[in-house]
């Protein structure tokens, strides 16, 4: 079942956004001008058809983080994460690693086995569990680790084009973005992302998008630039585009719970739409189904039922559904009981106000834990513990 919006409660789109042009990376042309961020635990393969019903397919959307070491040694779960639906064209596969070897032999297996068609590399994760090792948002500042991990990946990625996603630093005082941005450029990626914080803010404050439009400035005009952080709604992305001159957006926070905000970029690009203003009916709708989505990748319903749990809240904002059936949503084991649950609620209740803005993680945390003597020299030739990636893929 794909689901669109009810046309009743649309409300015309603010302004169009014609003069745009589509992404380019690598072979790959992208339009409209949008990526969906890798986010761990949620951009899994039901999520992304989710997003790409809505867009009729248009746009560009990442995978999970993959753990270089798990998907070379291939871990169980990693290879599961990588499994793509047969309509995701291209498929795309966000990288972590901090080992250079290790990660020119995943982009190597990547490419030589067909995996996917672009490759991102995640320099951006601002979590302590991975900037502790040196890894995400920490691993930039090592500027010759950096280039080393930029130099294996491109040059075993055969055809694929491999992009970088970044934050402005550790933090005010370690800002790394324009080198790392300069640095990337020389080793030849595709395309350059950055989310306007740094990892001690983590999601908290405001992004400052004068950073996006600094990276833009640095980096040579034939390569990309996207920017990311505080992309709530469509006229979020052409604002951010305009105050930037960024060459397209990546959106993360701002779908969940709202995927149909693809349709919405859609529209905005094409300048000629309506935007997605559902009736609770349609949200309903789109739960039960990203439920069933979950539970066929799974492999199990009740299994998709309880993952899905975590994104009712998302769906739900705004809307009134109340107490005791917001825990009983949260708690629901079955399509069935999920669908049930549900239908208590009036589906009438058209989009509220209040509905949009921030979701998701929306606190800063001011410390961000780092390897001992990280700071002390960043051009010191890094290399870091076998635990570094010991995780497995998706966070």
């Amino acid at each position: 079942m794909t689901t669109t919006p009810d046309t009743a409660q649309a409300t015309p789109a603010a302004s169009g956004a014609p003069e745009f042009a589509p992404l380019s990376i690598g072979p790959m042309q992208v339009w409209p001008p949008v990526v969906l961020a890798p986010m761990a635990g949620i951009t899994n393969a039901p999520f992304r058809t989710l997003c790409r019903e809505q867009s009729g397919g248009r746009g560009l959307y990442v995978s999970e983080m993959i753990t270089t070491r798990a998907l070379v040694e291939r871990n169980a779960k990693t290879m599961q994460l990588i499994k793509f639906d047969p309509s995701e064209k291209p498929r795309s596969i966000q990288l972590y690693g901090v080992d250079p070897e290790t990660v020119g032999r995943a982009a190597r297996m990547i490419s030589e086995e067909g995996l996917a068609d672009h490759i991102d590399l995640n320099f951006g994760c601002p979590v302590p569990k991975v900037t502790r090792k040196g890894g995400g948002s920490a691993l930039p500042y090592k500027r010759n680790l950096l280039r080393d991990i930029l130099r294996q990946a491109v040059a075993n990625a055969g055809d694929l084009p491999v992009t970088m996603k970044m934050r402005k630093g550790i933090d005010d005082d370690h800002l790394t973005y324009l080198d790392a941005g300069r640095i990337g450029a020389e080793e030849g990626v595709s395309a350059i992302a950055l989310h306007g914080r740094t990892a001690a803010q983590h999601y908290g404050g405001t992004a400052d998008w004068s950073a996006i439009a600094r990276l833009r400035e640095s980096v040579p005009s034939g390569i990309p630039v996207l920017g990311n952080g505080d992309i709530w709604s469509a006229d979020d992305a052409v604002r951010m585009m305009r105050e930037t001159g960024c060459d397209g957006v990546v959106v993360g926070r701002g779908c969940l719970g709202r995927p149909w905000l693809f349709k919405d970029l859609v529209s905005i690009f094409e300048g000629d739409a309506d935007y997605a203003r559902p009736t609770f009916a349609y949200v309903a709708r789109a739960m039960v189904r990203h439920a069933q989505l979950l539970g066929e990748w799974l492999g199990d319903e009740a299994r998709g039922v309880i993952d899905f749990r975590k994104h009712v809240a998302w769906y739900t904002k705004g809307f009134s559904v109340g107490s005791e059936l917001r825990v009983k949503l949260a708690n629901s084991s079955s399509l069935t009981e999920l669908a049930e649950t549900l239908a208590l609620v009036d589906q009438e209740q058209s989009w509220p106000i209040g509905a949009d803005g921030p979701r998701g993680r929306t606190s800063g945390n001011n410390r961000v834990v780092l390897p001992e003597g990280w700071l002390d020299d960043p051009y010191e030739c890094a290399r870091l513990a076998e635990d570094a990636e010991s995780d497995t893929s998706g966070g």
